[in-house]
């Protein structure tokens, strides 16, 4: 007969197994909505007062704040690294691949830093009022709204090279960018919804140039329309809309283009080639509503890669330096 497992160790490991499970759930739930409610309350405001109007001076900027949200995510967390200005001892992630000379909207974010400093000193974080700007960006151009989980800090550093090797890259295949997403703890469908930014901005020719030209799963007439403003040589910053029908509006034609093979990159049209996504492309291509709800999840998780919390990084006093 075994013998009777004592109480002090079962009380013990009670406690043990209650501390790790807080631990887990606290891990999800460092952010909060209401982090700021004491000590910044006018936060929201600012910010969505803000993105009105640069908005309503240029639709493109919701996409451009959009973008720099995702390339700020996906290198070492959604930690304002990618707002830093590289100097003479540091070399940081605006000079990297996927954002030199094509990430774009810095102007803004520090605009609205200036604005919320002048409410509340030295409170908010860069790497929030992204995450916030990004949110009202999509609104402002009739995109869904979101919850944005508020709390992080701003890194001291950034990477150039895990800039390079972790943004996901215009010309990658399906199974590169599942995961490279599943690296960042997002899965397929997070991937695919949100793709869906595409329904808003533009791209640089050098990054549809192929597409347009070499590929063949590409509706012919789409495909001499971006030939247009896109030479076979030069003309690489040349612009097209990533989407035909609304490219200034938050909405579903994104998934639409691709069922029709009008796809602007490969990594657009990967989504729809056969392959594991189409039913969910289009699923989407019908229904917005679902599109809608699965693009703000989806934004949620991805606002929550590894934040820097409680004592880590700082808050900022410029955005684009270290204090």
């Amino acid at each position: 007969m075994a013998a009777p497992f004592p109480h002090h160790l079962f009380v013990t490991l009670s406690i043990i197994l209650s501390v790790l499970a807080c631990s887990i759930v606290m891990s999800h739930a460092q952010l909060s909505p209401n982090f700021y409610a004491k000590t910044c309350p006018n936060l929201q405001a600012i910010v969505l007062s803000a993105m009105k109007q640069a908005v309503t001076k240029e639709p493109r900027m919701g996409a451009s704040i959009l973008r720099l949200f995702f390339h700020d995510c996906f290198v070492n967390g959604c930690d304002g690294s990618i707002l830093l200005d590289d100097t003479s001892t540091f070399t940081g992630e605006k000079s990297a691949g996927p954002n030199q000379n094509s990430a774009r909207g810095f102007d803004v974010i520090d605009s609205i830093k200036s604005n919320v400093e002048a409410a509340c000193n030295a409170t908010v974080s860069c790497a929030d009022i992204l995450a916030l700007a990004a949110r009202d960006g999509v609104v402002q151009l009739g995109g869904p709204s979101w919850t944005v989980g508020l709390g992080r800090r701003d890194a001291r550093t950034a990477s150039q090279s895990a800039a390079n090797n972790q943004i996901p890259s215009p010309f990658s295949d399906l199974s590169t960018l599942t995961s490279r997403f599943a690296a960042k703890g997002l899965n397929a469908r997070d991937l695919t919804a949100l793709s869906g930014a595409h329904t808003i901005g533009q791209a640089q020719c050098q990054f549809f140039r192929n597409r347009v030209y070499n590929e063949t799963n590409i509706d012919a007439n789409f495909a001499t329309s971006r030939k247009a403003n896109c030479p076979s040589a030069g003309g690489n910053a040349n612009l097209s809309p990533l989407e035909t029908l609304t490219p200034a509006r938050f909405d579903n034609n994104y998934y639409r283009d691709l069922v029709a093979k009008r796809g602007l990159l490969h990594s657009d049209q990967v989504l729809f080639n056969g392959g594991t996504q189409d039913g969910l492309v289009r699923s989407y291509s019908a229904n917005s509503v679902s599109f809608f709800s699965d693009f703000a999840a989806a934004m949620v998780k991805m606002g929550n890669i590894s934040p820097l919390t409680g004592t880590s990084g700082e808050i900022r006093k410029n955005c684009r330096v270290v204090n």
